[in-house]
C-alpha cells in the first residue's frame, strides 16, 4: 500500500533538467504538451557568456505570451496551464554579437490530480486521497529544493570565476 502511494507521488510529477548553449543571434524553444490545470514551473541560471543574461519567453498553446523577460540573468516562474496543448519556452540571445552563452534550465510539470473512477467514497478512499495528496506535495517539495540547490551550485561556480 504505502509503496503503491509513493510510486503514484513520483510518478504524477515530471522535471527535466537541461544545459544549454545558445550562439549569439540565436534562440532555442522547448516544448511541452500538458493538459488544462498542469502545474509547469520554469527555473534557469546563466553559467557562462558575456553580462550573464539572456531573453527568455514563455506563450501558451493560443500563442499568448505566459511570461517575458529581457537580459534575466536567473529566474523561477511556475504558473497553471490555461488550456490543452503545447507550451513554448524560449531562450533567445538574440542581443549578443558574438558571445555564446551557457544555461541550466529545469522543467517541472505537475500533473493536475485524477480523481479516481469507481466505487462510491467511503472514509478509507478519502483517507487514501489525503495521504496520496500529502506525498504529492512532499514529492513536489523534495523536487523544488533539489533544484534550488543545483541552481545554487550553478551560481556558486559562476561567482567563484
Amino acid at each position: 500500500m504505502w509503496y503503491s502511494v509513493a510510486l503514484f507521488a513520483l510518478l504524477s510529477s515530471a522535471a527535466s533538467a537541461y544545459f544549454i548553449n545558445i550562439d549569439a543571434n540565436e534562440e532555442q524553444c522547448f516544448f511541452d504538451r500538458v493538459i488544462s490545470g498542469t502545474k509547469i514551473g520554469l527555473m534557469f541560471e546563466v553559467a557562462e557568456g558575456g553580462f550573464l543574461d539572456i531573453d527568455v519567453k514563455i506563450t501558451g498553446p493560443d500563442n499568448k505570451i505566459i511570461y517575458k523577460g529581457e537580459r534575466e540573468s536567473s529566474g523561477k516562474y511556475t504558473f497553471a496551464a490555461h488550456m490543452d496543448g503545447v507550451y513554448t519556452y524560449c531562450f533567445g540571445n538574440q542581443m549578443s554579437t558574438m558571445t555564446p552563452k551557457a544555461v541550466m534550465f529545469t522543467i517541472e510539470i505537475i500533473e493536475p490530480h485524477q480523481q479516481q473512477q469507481g466505487a462510491a467514497p467511503n472514509q478509507d478512499a478519502a483517507d487514501n486521497q489525503k495521504l496520496e495528496e500529502m506525498v504529492r506535495e512532499l514529492s513536489t517539495a523534495l523536487m523544488s529544493v533539489k533544484h534550488e540547490q543545483e541552481y545554487m551550485e550553478v551560481r556558486e561556480r559562476v561567482h567563484r570565476s
